[in-house]
């Protein structure tokens, strides 16, 4: 097993590093990286500019070179690459898998993009890359790989196995044989283990379990990653209408989709709109933070309003617990719509009854808030010493905020998510300012009735 260096990036190297690439010391740089894998040089390069990145890549072996470039962020790659020319590129693109080739020439203007293809050695590479381009990249025949190992239902053992050889030139990882008729339609697969320990003189179609689990290629990736997730799958072949067999997804791609997906959501729920990273210029990030922060004030601005109302019954102790409203509202509504985006998510939100499952939320949200209730009574009257009534309206008005806020947090992210809107929404500025409002309406309107009486 080849060994790989442990990569440290300290200012130390750094400055060291970028001295070699000034003095050309291509010893010092080729040492530094030797072992060393990829995705660490990629961070390397990351600190250096493109025209610095290139003459260090050129030290290296094509098959590395592709590798790193390959890890770069696709911004980033993308203004790497136009230090590049067209034959440059297409030397590394050769190098690497269909749909990371793909991937990479997407991201390319389009006179560049067919130049590069025009350019890879491997006509079959070509090809498969061309065809993979006509896919939607967040479907799954915009994931998959066209490298792939598969075997006739006729062919004996002993030819099958002989393929395997022949085809496994290009893959790099091989999770199982795909078993195909004479129109490579897709009929089941086998393991390695059972060709291996089957005779020679043996037909595949004798060993192959018809039981295969397939995606298609308009699947969104969404789901790809739920159907692998659900089967604890290493890969999954990608059929067509037909029921073709045109490529496989592997692990790696889906983790790709799961980090950006959770990265999309988390921006969401934290109120920022775009797909936005921290080196973006600073008019895309006030761009995509502005919009929630707007609604936030305008969430104030009606509070405020709120307050105004209800003027005459405010009094200075009463203002006292509007912190405590808000905020209780708020986490409330931030627990039940995070458990119902985690259940959407995992495609159980559905598992019970929309009426049950309402239900249950109804008793949870009533236990929880008698007992906070009960808590504050006992707190505002006793332990604060403020009087009967006082304490009556907070604890009231405490109760009917987290019955409100339960029900907000799990129907807002089930709305959205028939209407076809990401239900992370929900869990991030939305809710808490729904809340903020409807906490404040609550308190005051609680305390207008019973100072009334």
């Amino acid at each position: 097993m080849e060994s790989v260096n442990q990569f440290e990036l300290t200012k130390e190297f750094l400055e060291r590093f970028g001295e070699a690439i000034e003095s050309h010391d291509i010893l010092f740089i080729q040492a530094s990286l030797s072992g060393v894998n990829s995705a660490d040089i990629s961070a390397l390069l990351h600190e250096f500019d493109s025209k610095d990145s290139k003459y260090v890549l050129e030290l290296l072996d094509v098959e590395t070179g592709s590798e790193i470039i390959k890890g770069l962020d696709p911004d980033t790659r993308l203004e790497f690459l136009s230090e590049f020319e067209t034959n440059e590129i297409s030397k590394y693109v050769n190098e690497l898998d269909s749909d990371d080739a793909a991937d990479i020439v997407n991201e390319l203007p389009i006179k560049i993009r067919e130049a590069v293809i025009d350019g890879l050695d491997n006509e079959e590479k070509a090809s498969n890359v061309l065809e993979l381009l006509r896919y939607d990249e967040d479907c799954a025949g915009g994931l998959m790989a066209k490298e792939l190992i598969k075997a006739n239902a006729n062919w004996t053992i002993g030819k099958t196995i002989d393929e395997i050889r022949r085809q496994a030139e290009d893959v790099q990882k091989v999770y199982a044989v795909y078993v195909v008729d004479d129109g490579d339609k897709l009929l089941g697969r086998v393991s390695l283990k059972r060709i291996v320990l089957a005779d020679d003189h043996m037909k595949v179609s004798s060993i192959y379990d018809q039981e295969v689990v397939a995606v298609e290629t308009y699947m969104e990736e969404v789901e790809v990653a739920s159907v692998m997730r659900k089967y604890d799958l290493e890969a999954v072949p990608v059929i067509n209408m037909q029921g073709k067999l045109v490529g496989r997804i592997t692990i790696d791609d889906i983790v790709d989709v799961i980090t950006d997906l959770a990265e999309q959501e988390r921006q969401l729920m934290a109120g920022i709109s775009e797909d936005v990273e921290e080196d973006d210029s600073v008019w895309v990030l006030t761009r995509a933070r502005l919009p929630w922060l707007v609604i936030g004030m305008i969430g104030g601005l009606l509070g405020a309003l709120f307050m105004e109302t209800f003027e005459k019954n405010i009094t200075l102790t009463l203002t006292f617990f509007i912190p405590l409203i808000m905020a209780t509202g708020g986490n409330v509504g931030i627990q039940s719509s995070s458990l119902v985006v985690q259940g959407l998510a995992n495609k159980s939100a559905f598992s019970q009854t929309t009426y049950r499952r309402l239900g249950k939320v109804f008793w949870v949200a009533i236990l929880n808030g008698v007992l906070l209730a009960i808590m504050v009574f006992l707190g505002v009257q006793f332990v604060m010493g403020n009087g009967f009534r006082l304490a009556l309206i907070v604890s009231l008005a405490l109760l009917s905020v987290v019955l409100l806020a339960s029900f907000m947090g799990t129907a807002t992210p089930l709305i959205l998510d028939k209407f076809g809107i990401n239900p992370a929404l929900a869990s991030g500025p939305f809710i808490t300012t729904a809340n903020d409002l409807l906490g404040l309406a609550v308190y005051f309107g609680v305390a207008h009735i019973l100072y009334t009486l």
